[in-house]
């Protein structure tokens, strides 16, 4: 018996360190607003490793935002869950959503600012290679992302899930300095064809590296699993899609893995 024990110790010593998310709530400041944003990373991982921003829904910083950073920290990254609202502001119906993003959406200066500010503290954060900085964002924060790219923030990569692909600033050669993954949804009546031809167009002509997917009979909100219940709740033609939801998280895989 004696010797088992040693065996089995033995073999607990051997092993790896079993990955440990470690998820803590953040506050910071964009001029007179409090952020407060949620950092996730695995504490088992020695040294630095890339950083990812991941820019909420039109809902505001909620726990789906947190568990995409705590799915990203599982995948190595240190992810910061960000707050664009200020003072980790929620709406619980479309009207304050629609309020809270079309506030931010027409101050172009202050989301630059609330963005930059965020980008800022993942940089800092010890754990953060802070060269090697991604963004990734959902519905009303796929908009935000790729705005910010427009923007030229000094971005690895960039993708949008079932996120807004119109602007009033387009992008000119030179300024988006990240390889772009743009995922939507094929039946999503928020993105209309002449959108899609427009953003292709625009980034053609910016000679920006980009991959638009389409993914077919995906609707809008896609990627989350509770979509459903709000399109239920509120009339909205928001599906989750499980098919596409995975598939799109692959394709995100695949960008990192190019762009770090």
């Amino acid at each position: 018996m004696k010797i088992f024990w040693i065996l089995l110790l033995n073999v607990l010593l051997a092993a790896p360190a079993l990955a440990t998310v470690t998820g803590t709530e953040v506050s910071y400041s964009s001029g007179a607003t409090t952020m407060k944003g949620y950092l996730a990373y695995d504490d088992a991982i020695e040294g630095k490793r890339p950083g990812v921003l991941v820019v909420h829904e039109w809902w505001g910083h909620n726990e789906y935002a947190r568990k995409r950073a705590r799915m990203l920290a599982e995948l190595g990254y240190t992810a910061l869950a960000v707050d664009m609202y200020g003072d980790g502001k929620q709406a619980t119906h479309p009207k304050d959503a629609a309020k809270f993003s079309g506030e931010l959406k027409n101050n172009l200066p202050e989301m630059t600012a609330r963005f930059g500010a965020a980008m800022k503290l993942l940089r800092l954060h010890p754990t953060v290679e802070p060269r090697n900085i991604a963004a990734i964002g959902y519905c009303f924060g796929g908009g935000v992302v790729l705005e910010m790219a427009r923007r030229g923030f000094n971005l690895r990569a960039v993708a949008s899930f079932h996120g807004s692909l119109g602007t009033e600033h387009p992008t000119r050669k030179g300024m988006i300095k990240a390889k772009l993954l743009v995922a939507n949804g094929a039946d999503d009546p928020f993105t209309k064809p002449e959108q899609i031809a427009a953003f292709k167009q625009e980034m053609d002509a910016a000679d920006v590296d980009y991959r638009f997917i389409n993914y077919p009979g995906a609707k809008h909100g896609f990627t989350n699993p509770d979509a459903g219940r709000y399109g239920k709740q509120f009339n909205l033609p928001l599906e989750y899609n499980p098919a596409a939801d995975a598939a799109s998280w692959q394709a995100l895989q695949e960008l990192f893995r190019e762009s770090f």
